[in-house]
């Protein structure tokens, strides 16, 4: 049983541009009634609101039945997962922590199983190439963690909190060296980071170069596919504060208090904002990056009006390679208030 039909509206999508030749970006579910995926859609009014990326993916599926394009849709959903544990694993031991602990800390969240791989989402892999990222930009392939960010992104975009917090370690002179306490050795050389202290701006330099290089495929690709229609998705995920879900943390608090829902989460999301620049701050006085991207992701999860329990996944990667006790608890906490009203028992 699926607790989510998002999966759904993935597979009509890509049915909408192959088998009915229609823009999924312009086109909602309900341009195609007859369509057989169509009647598991959850939101058959609302078009696309997914990068291109991962849209143009799912187009082969327009060719299986929809059970099997689902049934991939799963696979690719628990692949990712499995993914991301290992590069969590990878990070986690260059930064000083039990990797075992880190990878299990996101692959066995209970709502990572049941919501992200049970439910087929595209979280997974939108933080599988994210935390990609983070790795190519630890061990200084800045080129690298552009692109996979960028690739992130292309795929949801909920990956851009990371974005300003990458730049913002490109920039910043690097004097100290990543260790690996697996392989025993520096992940980057002495030569490089007294290059990178003399010019701090080669990093950035590398990492907008990759940034703007996969834009510009992605871009293009998209518009050849879609033309500018494909911003819209962009639009869409931002309109989705003018939504509420039940376990919103500001709706919730509104509804306990007794106060109208709109002017807390407005509340909400000042404070998120205020502790976002104050985040990037400490992080350009040399507080440590993927901590403070840790946060920003955590906040985001608590300052929004629309929490659903799979996205929790955008928080729990970065929370694990964090080296904060106090921030780990806390999206324990996170999990266990919703685990009993997203999760049957």
């Amino acid at each position: 049983m699926l607790l989510s039909h998002d999966v759904f509206s993935y597979v009509d999508y890509a049915r909408l541009g192959l088998r009915h030749g229609l823009d999924p970006y312009v086109h909602a579910p309900d341009a195609a009634p007859s369509d057989p995926a169509f009647a598991d859609v959850t939101w058959p009014e609302t078009t696309s609101a997914y990068g291109p990326l991962f849209t143009l993916a799912t187009y082969p599926l327009a060719w299986l039945p929809v059970d099997a394009a689902v049934a991939v849709l799963k696979a690719v959903a628990a692949l990712s997962v499995l993914g991301l544990a290992l590069v969590v694993a990878r990070i986690a031991a260059w930064r000083g922590v039990n990797p075992l602990r880190a990878a299990a800390f996101v692959a066995l969240n209970p709502l990572v199983l049941v919501h992200v791989v049970g439910g087929a989402h595209n979280d997974g892999l939108t933080m599988l190439l994210a935390m990609l990222a983070v790795a190519a930009l630890l061990v200084r392939r800045e080129a690298s963690a552009g692109a996979g960010l960028v690739c992130a992104i292309a795929i949801k975009a909920s990956a851009a909190v990371l974005a300003p917090f990458a730049l913002l370690a490109a920039a910043r002179p690097r004097r100290e060296r990543t260790t690996s306490r697996i392989a025993g050795k520096t992940a980057f050389s002495a030569e490089e980071a007294v290059l990178s202290a003399v010019s701090p701006w080669r990093p950035v330099a590398r990492l907008t170069f990759g940034a703007l290089g996969a834009g510009l495929i992605v871009g293009v690709v998209a518009w050849l596919a879609f033309g500018w229609d494909w911003t819209h998705a962009f639009g869409l995920a931002g309109e989705n504060q003018d939504r509420t879900s039940h376990m919103s943390i500001p709706v919730t608090f509104a509804r306990l208090a007794g106060l109208g829902a709109g002017p807390v989460r407005t509340v909400a999301l000042g404070l998120y904002g205020a502790a976002l620049v104050g985040l990037l701050v400490w992080t350009w006085r040399g507080g440590d990056w993927v901590r403070a991207a840790a946060w920003a992701a955590f906040g985001l999860l608590l300052a929004t009006s629309w929490l659903l329990p799979w996205y929790l996944i955008w928080a729990l990667p970065l929370a694990a390679v964090s080296r904060d006790r106090t921030l780990t608890l806390l999206i324990l906490a996170l999990t266990a208030y919703q685990l009993g009203a997203r999760i049957p028992i």
